[in-house]
């Protein structure tokens, strides 16, 4: 499968249904960006990991990344391998002591959550990249978040007030 290396470039609220929003884009060529939608808790560990926000107690990413590490396995690189009917896939490559290599399926925001606490390539497969990716013409750096508690506060907020039929068609 072809790979481009991507950055994990933001985590926003589209507007105005106020769904977080992964950004990566490609690190050269195009410079396409991908937009995958993801779940509340991923947006909230995403942008903790990015922000450097230190929690109280270890949160699920945290774990894994723990795990992993007592196991003596490395995250080689996290792969945003699919995308069918609007749902992308990927997968965690792991190098364990013996140096052995596998590949573990997991859900893009999870990965990624993995990865911005480690630091470990991600890449996406490039027939993704051309179905989902877009040029962005204003090609600026995100703002950066001067305050993730502000965040996190949105986050609480939008929890408590939706509802299932708002996410009816």
């Amino acid at each position: 499968m072809c790979m481009v290396d991507v950055e994990l470039l933001a985590v926003r609220v589209e507007l105005p249904s106020n769904a977080p929003v992964v950004l990566l884009r490609e690190t050269s060529g195009q410079r396409r960006t991908v937009p995958i939608f993801i779940g509340n808790a991923e947006a909230m560990a995403i942008a903790y990991a990015l922000d450097g926000v230190e929690t109280p107690r270890p949160m699920t990413h945290d774990l894994l990344v723990t795990l992993l590490s007592e196991m003596k396995t490395d995250v080689k690189a996290v792969e945003v391998t699919g995308l069918d009917a609007g749902t992308f896939f990927a997968e965690l490559e792991l190098e364990d002591r013996k140096g052995a290599v596998s590949r573990v399926s997991c859900r893009p925001s999870d990965g990624l959550a993995i990865a911005a606490r480690i630091g470990c390539p991600i890449r996406c497969a490039i027939a993704v990249m051309t179905e989902a990716g877009y040029e962005d013409d204003d090609e600026e750096e995100p703002e950066e978040i001067s305050d993730p508690d502000a965040v996190v506060e949105e986050f609480k907020a939008f929890i408590e007030h939706v509802n299932p039929g708002d996410f009816e068609s």
